[in-house]
């Protein structure tokens, strides 16, 4: 599972990344978490507001800060997908 925190270093952002490790760590996940700076990378992705989170490709959230609970279900809902579609996980 490949996790992107899309930002540029703002407090937010950094939470958003925080909430993310502990998710992933208390799910016991196997994931590569990035955290994505460059403006234009983010751009690319169609983000115009930060920060975001992107979970195998696809965007979860923008804009706004969720819940740690929030993000464990998109982790849970992409690993399933993951395993639906013979995915390496």
């Amino acid at each position: 599972m490949k996790i992107e925190i899309l930002g540029t270093g703002c407090p937010k952002c950094k939470k958003l990344a925080e909430l993310t490790e502990e998710a992933v760590n208390e799910l016991g996940v196997s994931a590569e978490i990035n955290k994505v700076t460059d403006i234009n990378k983010i751009i690319d992705y169609g983000v115009m507001v930060t920060p975001a989170l992107v979970i195998d490709g696809n965007i979860k959230v923008a804009g706004k800060m969720p819940s740690k609970q929030e993000i464990s279900e998109w982790i849970k809902r992409e690993k399933k997908n993951d395993i639906e579609v013979g995915k390496n996980i």
